[in-house]
């Protein structure tokens, strides 16, 4: 049971802020006074916090074992989602998401440090793949559940959130105890490689493209005249399929893309976004929507695991805090910086924030690669 006990803890992740993307609109027709940027930080808020108790949990691996941490978390974790259903002003709302932020925060770094911790080689990319695949299925499940959960109103969709409980008996079960991970003592303090911080910028930067999806798509598709909470509930639920297929078959996806993989997923999702900035088909929203899955769900993986490659055992967890930083920061800025965007455009249509992160991607896509061509050419010169 080790294998989906540590898997699950993902799924409790990935739930954070996007298992209530379907009721946005709704809860934004319960808080008429907020803006609509103010509704948008209802899923995002989360992110905020899960920064500093990302670091927060690296540091405690030291003084505590990480079974301990991720039950302290997911307690934590369960008050913050489950609570907002029970109040009524949007300020206390936010304070509960801002909780279960701290509660994700201290789960994150450990949910994949722990496949660095008890697997290798093919099997720990395999896991991390598996990790991915199956957190994104969980998303599948909440969001299709949270969007039917909606037609019953607001409030009913924060039940999802009851998935901690099951995830803690797993892991109170199941879950080794283990030791307390410390630096042995010929191994000294040392600052984390510059690679780490670029991969996790990287990963900031995905994000906020990624996370544009979950926050605006039931907007886009009002505004467009598409659908209401539930088909928005099924569109965001598709962003999970195209993640969970790459993920499955991340082993086989490297040994056929190479050095290729990144610029490849990455093409593909700027092609999701060309395709979302000017269409209005619902089954190509969905097409499109799986494309920006499908990209997310192979470079998540490859990316922390350039990162761990980078670094000893004894700061992984370090490094998964700050790829899991700059990825939440990116989920976080995700509405302010793309609604930012739109204002000094003066373009408030999501069709044109879509229009620029497709353009921003697919610039990226030609800078990564030629300097992907040019490091390939070089070392086939030198062999």
């Amino acid at each position: 049971m080790l294998k989906p006990t540590i898997i699950s803890i993902s799924m409790a992740i990935v739930m954070a802020g996007a298992a209530i993307s379907p009721a946005l609109g709704l809860i934004a027709e319960a808080f008429p006074e907020a803006s609509s940027t103010t509704i948008k930080l209802v899923l995002t808020a989360p992110s905020i916090m899960i920064i500093p108790f990302s670091f927060l949990s690296s540091y405690l691996t030291s003084k505590m074992t990480k079974r301990s941490i991720i039950m302290i978390g997911l307690f934590i974790y369960m008050i913050g989602g489950i609570g907002p259903q029970l109040v009524s002003n949007i300020t206390l709302l936010m304070i509960l998401r801002l909780i279960l932020g701290a509660g994700v925060g201290l789960l994150m770094p450990l949910s994949m440090s722990l496949i660095n911790d008890y697997f290798t080689g093919k099997e720990r990319t395999k896991m991390m793949g598996y990790n991915s695949a199956f957190s994104n299925f969980g998303g599948i499940i909440t969001m299709l559940l949270a969007g039917w959960l909606a037609t019953f109103g607001w409030r009913v969709p924060f039940n999802v959130y009851f998935l901690g409980l099951g995830i803690f008996i797993l892991i109170f079960f199941f879950l080794p105890k283990g030791d307390i991970q410390k630096p042995t003592k010929h191994e000294h303090k040392s600052r984390l490689p510059l690679a780490v911080y670029g991969y996790s910028l990287a990963m900031g930067g995905i994000m906020l493209a990624y996370y544009s999806v979950a926050t605006n798509i039931a907007l886009y598709l009002e505004q467009n005249q598409l659908g209401g909470a539930t088909i928005a509930g099924t569109v965001v639920a598709f962003t999970t399929v195209g993640g969970m297929t790459t993920s499955l078959f991340l082993v086989q996806l490297e040994l056929i893309l190479k050095r290729f993989v990144i610029p490849v997923m990455l093409l593909s999702m700027g092609s999701a976004f060309l395709i979302l900035s000017f269409t209005n088909s619902v089954p190509l929203v969905i097409i499109s929507v799986c494309l920006v899955g499908f990209g997310q769900g192979s470079l998540f993986p490859i990316i922390v695991l350039k990162a761990l490659d980078h670094v000893p055992l004894h700061q992984s967890d370090q490094a998964v805090a700050l790829t899991s930083s700059c990825t939440f920061l990116g989920q976080f800025l995700s509405p302010i910086v793309l609604d930012g965007i739109g204002s000094l455009a003066n373009h408030t249509d999501i069709r044109f924030q879509y229009g620029t992160l497709a353009t921003v991607l697919l610039i990226v896509v030609l800078i990564v690669s030629v300097k992907t061509f040019r490091s390939t050419k070089q070392a086939t010169s030198k062999s």
